[in-house]
């Protein structure tokens, strides 16, 4: 044991030896591995990064919410099929919680009607344009799943009483009120003014597609009184617990189809929307990073073992005295073996960890540039970096290193 391990403290001595001698050639042996390494740990940081934003952006509409809507969120061949359906209306949200209350150990906890539709919301000479604005009920505080960073949300008797009062996303209230506070402030909403008593904490967008800070969150009642009356509605459920969302699926559509009435063998007429439609179009797009990475890294990474084994070819030819006198004075093939494939190995680990290097500094760079982005190398990444560039010197100098072991001293001491 203590032999094998002089063998391969010494093996390493002579490889970082011999790339200190030829740093220059060394560097552009292992330029394939770097950009190998750059594909691979680039792909895996970036599909990294799109996992982190796609789950905070999930936790935006809630993990344990099931929307109840006319249209259901992955794309439609059969397009008729959902256009003649009934739309949904806030009375059913009434219906839903009293079968809810009525359901021994129910697995839903409230439904929540939600009318919404963009509207400008004024103020004395500032505007917003487009800020989507949701009219609810009181029970939307049982489902909501953020902070507020001033004032608060309606109570039970202003929704009742369909009160004209608003609760703003951070953009607009900040982009109406720049300079002071906007609570007991009043906004023109559409046509019709509303008096803010709340402001939600920054949220970010939702997978880039639109901004969760713009928005504003008013009374159903005064939605429907001074917004119109005609606007697309969506049951918002609250599930129990999350854990048993499936279960819980299943029931609300059970439920769904008491409250619609429908019969045995009729086809549901109501789609339950969760997040796995989210994740269904998340998945082709990683996929296809993966895929796209695989082959760069895959082709590179064979160029870099391609030029370490030439190199490494190159290199026993230098030293082919140098073996035959090692071996007449007694070193077996598996030292002669054990020292090229340390040295194949540990110019495969030099470019792998200029490799990783480089990923950190532009993920670095990138995070500074742009700070939404969650951007960060995880050390499970640069731990397989690793292993994938010492995997690959091993099997780039495998062949060189079996011919130099094998080579005869007494041919090897004549070699000129």
């Amino acid at each position: 044991m203590s032999r094998l391990l002089y063998e391969i403290v010494e093996s390493f001595r002579i490889a970082f030896a011999q790339l200190r001698a030829h740093k220059l050639r060394s560097l552009l042996t292992a330029l394939g591995v770097i950009i190998g390494i750059v594909a691979v740990t680039m792909m895996g940081t970036a599909i990294n990064g799109m996992n982190i934003s796609f789950q905070r952006s999930l936790a935006m509409l809630g993990e344990d919410i099931l929307h109840v809507q006319k249209w259901p969120w992955s794309n439609v061949d059969d397009w008729w099929n959902y256009v003649d359906r009934p739309p949904l209306r806030p009375e059913e949200a009434v219906a839903l919680n009293r079968i809810i209350a009525a359901t021994p150990n129910s697995l839903l906890e409230v439904a929540v009607p939600v009318m919404g539709h963009p509207q400008t919301v004024k103020r004395a000479g500032k505007e917003v344009e487009g800020v989507y604005t949701q009219g609810v009920t009181g029970d939307y505080g049982r489902i909501l799943n953020v902070d507020f960073e001033a004032g608060r949300l309606f109570t039970d008797t202003e929704a009742d009483d369909a009160r004209a009062v608003c609760v703003l996303g951070a953009d607009v209230a900040h982009a109406l009120f720049p300079d002071r506070s906007s609570i007991g402030q009043t906004v023109v909403i559409g046509q019709h003014p509303f008096r803010v008593i709340g402001v939600l904490v920054h949220q970010g967008d939702f997978l880039g597609l639109f901004s969760m800070d713009n928005q504003a969150v008013v009374p159903l009642g005064a939605y429907r009184k001074y917004l119109g009356n005609h606007d697309e509605t969506s049951l918002e459920v609250k599930v129990v617990d999350k854990k048993q969302i499936a279960a819980a699926t299943d029931e609300l559509e059970g439920d769904m189809r008491r409250v619609r009435g429908e019969t045995p063998g009729e086809r549901d007429n109501f789609n339950i929307n969760q997040q796995e439609a989210f994740k269904q179009m998340l998945d082709p797009v990683e996929n296809g990073i993966a895929i796209a990475g695989l082959f760069v890294t895959g082709l590179a990474l064979f160029v870099g073992a391609i030029g370490i084994m030439n190199i490494l070819f190159v290199s026993v030819k230098e030293r082919t005295k140098e073996i035959g006198t090692r071996k007449a004075l007694g070193a077996r093939r598996r030292t002669i073996l054990l020292q090229f494939l340390i040295e194949a190995s540990a110019v495969s680990l030099v470019g792998g960890l200029v490799g990783l290097g480089i990923t950190v500094i532009v993920a670095q760079v990138v995070s500074a540039a742009a700070p939404q982005l969650p951007i960060a190398v995880p050390p499970a990444l640069i731990f397989l970096g690793l292993v994938v560039s010492v995997l690959t010197g091993v099997a780039a100098g495998f062949i060189p290193a079996l011919g130099a072991s094998r080579l005869d001293p007494v041919v090897a001491l004549r070699y000129e």
